[in-house]
């Protein structure tokens, strides 16, 4: 694990994950069957909303390496609402490979060149996401530490 994280940086991590995500929020409103983007329909700001606890962690995580803080209740609130998110995350995984796999039950009907192309990023881009996330996990715990919250107080050191 070591020189996974000597090739991918905590700041290479946490930056693909925010390019990923703004991939998807923008890729959320687009219909692959259709080739259109569609707006108006609410299931398809279930990502961008949920997203964005995600990008409030990513900015904690950053904030908190560079600053050399150590962890505090706040972020451990935002780090367990994500591991709740990565459950819709691995759904959308699932519904993107049966997308994806419906292209010979509507062999007859007329669909758009750019169907298979995009639906295979959004799946891959699904795939990336949780793969990336667990590793952010890791660095936190590797950079800013463990939740160990019992002598929180303690540790803490008002003069410095």
């Amino acid at each position: 694990m070591n020189t996974l994280s000597k090739i991918i940086t905590w700041k290479r991590n946490i930056l693909a994950s925010m390019a990923i995500l703004v991939a998807l929020v923008v890729l959320s409103f687009y219909g692959v069957y259709t080739n259109q983007f569609y707006f108006f329909k609410p299931d398809n700001y279930i990502v961008p909303i949920l997203t964005s606890v995600h990008f409030i962690y990513l900015y904690v995580v950053w904030f908190k390496i560079v600053e050399d803080e150590l962890p505090d209740p706040k972020m451990r609130n935002i780090e367990y609402a994500l591991y709740t998110i990565m459950i819709v995350y691995f759904f959308k995984i699932y519904d993107s490979a049966i997308v994806l796999n419906s292209v010979d039950v509507y062999g007859e009907h007329v669909i758009p060149a750019t169907f298979k192309p995009m639906a295979a990023l959004i799946l891959v881009l699904y795939c990336v996401l949780p793969i990336l996330t667990l590793y952010t996990f890791w660095l936190r715990k590797r950079f800013i530490g463990v939740y160990n919250f019992e002598n929180y107080n303690d540790n803490l050191n008002i003069w410095q």
